[in-house]
């Protein structure tokens, strides 16, 4: 296997035991303190007194604004110091930083993307300290042991790593992108329709004179909740819950549980082209919505999801799925939902009163059809992600471990 550096991968099989694992016989071990040139942390700017500018501003989160002026100039890695414990950032260039990060500058013989990497594997919250607001110090910071390879090595273990973090951001700038244009396309098509010259002004906005404004219950032949169940049967039958519906409109399929199957378990049965709206969560996610399609053979739902299933006659599921998302996009659900204590639940009487709008079934197909090509791109791209993200998981225990290694030529 081969990167775009002239280098080679190959298996170790001389290790010694070290106080934080084994390593390569020729890896050392350095306390932090013995590595880095600075670590110090930044000075605050209350909003109010920023002046934009091109320069970032860190916070524990990463980059929180742009400023005129900088403070630091050079290649560091920078850790969150309380709130976000865990989170690390790399950066080169010149920044400002606040107090609640440290900032760090390597000696010549540590690669500083390097020590990034090697950071993100660390289990930070048992380096923090302080029961009300835990904190990385700088003391309990510079006594952390780092493995380190010949420099060398630690450069070739940062350039493969970075190579697939790019892959992920060119990735992750595909989905943003997918998800605008397929909001675009909701937005247009669920109001506007296909090739429509006419429109009226209705309750629910101006569409077209051909179509009509219905209530949900009008559409469908039922609205039927789940049920709930506290235990946990590794036979039993899977029930998507409601982080197993995500904001897209897919069944999340690693989200569920095995439950013992209930008495009337065939009445809870899911079937292909079956709706779940999310009837029961915080008030931010409140029904969300999703197509079951044949993802599980034998699969139940929760109480805290509703399966909605169409008239034929009247409707295609597609079509209630796309106009739910864009309820839910809009907030409607936010408006219509009843607070409960941590969170929010949507009467099935609401539910089924809601107004959507409602064209003939040929354009309902033509309409979910061309949505349905963007969602398919958009699913493709985050399991892209996905296995992406695996990949680079597996390279990082790897490579920071030296189980391969790495020649450069």
């Amino acid at each position: 296997m081969k990167a775009d550096l002239n280098i080679t991968f190959y298996k170790e099989t001389n290790f010694k035991e070290t106080p934080i694992g084994k390593i390569p016989e020729d890896w050392e071990i350095r306390r932090l303190d013995n590595i880095v040139t600075e670590c110090k942390t930044g000075i605050p700017v209350k909003q109010q007194d920023r002046v934009r500018g091109p320069y970032p501003y860190f916070g524990a989160n990463g980059i929180i604004d742009y400023v005129h002026d900088y403070i630091f100039d050079g290649e560091y890695v920078i850790v969150a110091q309380d709130g976000s414990i865990g989170a690390i950032h790399y950066f080169n260039g010149k920044f400002w930083a606040n107090n609640h990060v440290w900032v760090i500058k390597t000696k010549s013989f540590v690669f500083p993307k390097f020590l990034y990497y090697v950071f993100k594997t660390l289990n930070w919250k048992r380096l923090a300290t302080g029961s009300t607001r835990p904190k990385v110090t700088q003391q309990v910071l510079l006594r952390v042991d780092i493995q380190l390879p010949p420099f060398p090595e630690q450069r070739a273990i940062a350039h493969v790593l970075s190579t697939v973090d790019e892959a992920i951001q060119k990735t992750n700038e595909i989905i943003e992108k997918t998800k605008r244009l397929k909001k675009g396309l909701m937005q247009e098509l669920l109001t506007k329709g296909i090739g429509h010259k006419e429109f009226k002004d209705t309750e629910i906005g101006r569409i077209p004179k051909e179509w009509e404004v219905v209530r949900l219950k009008e559409v469908i032949l039922e609205a039927k909740p789940g049920f709930a169940c506290g235990k946990r049967d590794e036979n039993g039958v899977i029930q998507l819950r409601m982080d197993s519906i995500d904001t897209e409109g897919w069944i999340n399929c690693k989200a569920y549980v095995k439950v013992p199957p209930p008495k009337n378990v065939r009445e809870y049965l899911l079937k292909p082209g079956d709706i779940l709206f999310n009837n029961t969560n915080s008030v931010d996610l409140i029904g969300k919505t999703a197509i079951f399609r044949g993802e599980f053979s034998e699969c139940v739902y929760s109480n805290h999801l509703t399966r909605i299933r169409v008239n034929p006659v009247k409707t295609i599921p597609e079509w209630i799925l796309y106009v739910l998302i864009r309820k839910w996009q809009l907030r409607i659900f936010r408006m219509l939902c009843h607070p409960h204590v941590h969170q929010a639940g949507i009467n099935k009487g609401d539910l089924l009163n809601l107004k959507i709008p409602l064209p003939p079934l040929d354009e309902q197909s033509k309409i979910a059809k061309v949505i349905l090509t963007v969602d398919k791109k958009l699913k493709t791209e985050i399991k892209r992600k996905k296995k992406l993200e695996q990949v680079k998981k597996a390279l990082m225990d790897l490579l920071l471990t030296g189980k391969v290694r790495i020649k450069v030529k």
